[in-house]
């Protein structure tokens, strides 16, 4: 389908990881796509280490985890990348900080989080990594902020969220982190607040307008975006159960007021548990859990500049759960739950000229 002019939305397809996985921790370095722990087919944490090579399209078995987990966060700082929290083999929160050392091959430890904790969210900033949120072993939301300092390693307290809550989305605009939803408990959170990294202070914008669960969240052009999920039944709901919606919501950073867009602007499929991302001025929604008995294997774009969705090419492996990573024109998709933990390794990409 093209995307305006000579551009067109197209599916690559990469060999399928050696370990199936859902919940794998993705890093993108030098060419290499590197994937890390998640849940196997028996349903425990991995500690499997594998890195695809992009130009030959090959992959190599790495150094395992030290400390096998899944749901952890990863940031690249330089030739390193840090693996931080998650959850290991007795379903408890993870405390232990991983560095893989790629010209080396091999892992060290490094200093270890104040408190273990999983869903954790974290922002890369001038080599500083900003640790936000995330659930602790007595299940409670934190609402901690640290800040890891690589030539120290060590963690450093900051202010604290004014929510807790732990897998939220965040994002990185000038000076500020945006942390958008998250939860606490079963329940969504509707919170959006903003980090000052100067001033050192928060900041609470309005809350999102509807309650979703496993919403996808993106930013593109000076806007947040926050598509479909669950919507969670409240008093006055003439539902009485969750169910999928296809709702857009948007927030104008400039202007701070939240708008949600009406029916003829909603996603094309109500779906929930999908990757989403922005590419080329396109926000797009691939996959995940809808009202079909299986995951959705549909592909829609919203155009900024035309103020409409589209269809795009369908997924080649239908899949919810999936871990995501951007890398430049690429929005890669990667395990995730088809009938089961899945291999697949596919990227949606905007190419020129097709």
């Amino acid at each position: 389908m093209a995307a305006g002019g000579s551009r067109a939305f197209v599916w690559q397809v990469f060999p399928p990881m050696p370990t199936c996985r859902v919940y794998g921790t993705v890093a993108h370095q030098d060419g290499h796509l590197l994937v890390f722990g998640g849940c196997g087919q028996a349903g425990l944490p991995l500690d499997t280490a594998e890195t695809l090579d992009m130009a030959s399209h090959t992959w190599l078995a790495l150094a395992p985890l030290p400390t096998a987990r899944a749901g952890a966060a990863a940031v690249v700082l330089g030739k390193q990348v840090l693996v931080v929290g998650g959850v290991d083999e007795v379903q408890s929160p993870v405390a232990a900080v991983e560095a893989f050392l790629a010209d080396e091959g091999r892992w060290e430890r490094r200093a270890t989080l104040p408190q273990a904790a999983m869903g954790v969210a974290t922002v890369e900033r001038d080599g500083m990594v900003y640790a936000l949120g995330g659930m602790g072993p007595d299940t409670a939301p934190q609402a901690q902020v640290r800040v890891y300092e690589p030539r120290r390693d060590c963690w450093l307290s900051l202010p604290s969220m004014p929510t807790p809550c732990y897998g939220a989305s965040t994002f990185l605009h000038g000076n500020k982190i945006y942390v958008l939803g998250g939860r606490q408990g079963k329940l969504p959170v509707t919170a959006f607040e903003a980090f000052d990294l100067e001033a050192r202070t928060w900041t609470r914008h309005p809350s999102l307008p509807s309650r979703r669960a496993f919403a996808g969240c993106a930013m593109a052009e000076g806007s947040v975006f926050s598509l479909g999920g669950l919507q969670q039944p409240g008093p006055h709901n003439f539902y009485s159960r969750p169910h999928f919606v296809n709702t857009v919501e948007m927030f104008d950073l400039e202007h701070g007021s939240w708008t949600k867009l009406p029916r003829s602007l909603r996603m094309r499929d109500k779906r929930a548990d999908f990757v989403v991302g922005s590419l080329g001025g396109h926000i797009v929604a691939i996959g995940g859990l809808g009202n079909q008995p299986c995951p959705l294997g549909s592909v829609e774009s919203f155009s900024l500049a035309r103020r409409r969705w589209e269809a795009l090419p369908a997924m080649p492996t239908a899949r919810c759960s999936c871990s995501s990573l951007q890398a430049g024109p690429r929005l890669f998709v990667i395990g995730g739950v088809a009938q089961g933990p899945s291999q697949a390794v596919e990227a949606l990409c905007l190419c020129d000229g097709v």
